[in-house]
């Protein structure tokens, strides 16, 4: 029994042992191999690798893929015409050389962040000085990125590491000039508005006054008509009662008479003191019309 437990207990140091000599390296990686706390290989090909157990040899493993490194903190720039911008930068960077990298910053990326932050930094600064805020803002942006990388390299040599690539994300005044740019902005926009209202109001009043001038017209025209027909309709009345008059003289005086009492006794409440043998009254008396003068 003692001699099972003695087979098992050997077999499982002899699993651990060899488990702590094997390591695979990803594509993604490099292995860095350390012998007794010096680097003794960098190995940089995937796959399945032997070393020594602990503590005579250790693996630590370094990510080789592109970084990305932000502005942490966004600082003015001022630029060829001393106007103050405030710029969002992006920075890709990779470790080229393993050795490097742990002699100058260790193994954890973010040292190197920390450090290469303010020189990215420096070198924008530089760059975009000597631009104006229309360069930075179109024509030489690519320029001023592509002198940024140039800064960088020999840095990033220092570093272990490649800049890949340097981006501007943002480009904004700082606050104080964004408010006066957005008043002016406002102000400019106040001002198309009110030109444009006063364009509509002038139009408008000379839409409605032409509208008068139409209807103006247009009545002047129908009341000329309209008295140019009325004076046509007396005519032809005037000629009608003529007519008629002149053949009846006295169904003429007759017919005057009673539009002379229509006109006369319009309402129940008018009053005439008038003889009853005056000559107004003549028709009523049936004196003078029609039927009378046929009689006699």
């Amino acid at each position: 029994m003692n001699r099972i437990g003695l087979i098992v207990a050997s077999a499982l140091l002899a699993l651990m042992i060899a488990s702590s000599t094997l390591f695979v390296v990803d594509q993604r990686q490099f292995a860095v191999l350390y012998a007794l706390g010096e680097i003794k290989e960098v190995i940089a090909q995937p796959g399945l690798k032997f070393k020594l157990p602990p503590p005579f040899q250790n693996v630590v493993f370094l990510d080789r893929r592109i970084q990305s490194l932000d502005s942490p903190e966004t600082r003015p720039v001022f630029t060829a015409e001393k106007t103050s911008l405030v710029i969002d930068w992006l920075v890709k960077w990779r470790i080229k050389d393993p050795r490097q990298f742990i002699r100058n910053s260790g193994i954890d990326a973010r040292n190197v962040e920390a450090r290469l932050a303010p020189i990215v930094q420096a070198a924008l600064n530089e760059e975009v000085t000597k631009v104006s805020v229309r360069q930075v803002l179109s024509t030489e942006r690519d320029k001023v990125m592509q002198g940024v990388l140039r800064r960088l390299s020999d840095d990033a040599t220092s570093f272990g590491i490649e800049v890949v690539d340097v981006r501007i994300k943002r480009v904004d005044f700082v606050a104080n000039i964004t408010e006066a740019v957005y008043r002016r902005m406002e102000s400019e926009r106040k001002r198309v508005a009110n030109e444009t209202r006063s364009t509509g109001q002038a139009e408008g009043e000379q839409v409605r006054a032409d509208a008068d001038r139409q209807r103006e017209v247009i009545v002047a025209e129908a009341y000329r008509d309209a008295q140019k027909v009325k004076g046509d309709g007396d005519a032809k009345a005037s000629a009608l009662y003529a007519e008629a008059f002149g053949r009846d003289p006295q169904f003429a005086q007759f017919y005057r008479s009673l539009e002379a009492y229509r006109a006369s006794f319009r309402s129940k409440t008018d009053v005439m003191v008038v003889e009853p043998e005056s000559e107004f009254f003549r028709a009523m008396r049936g004196e003078g019309g029609p039927s009378s003068s046929r009689a006699r």
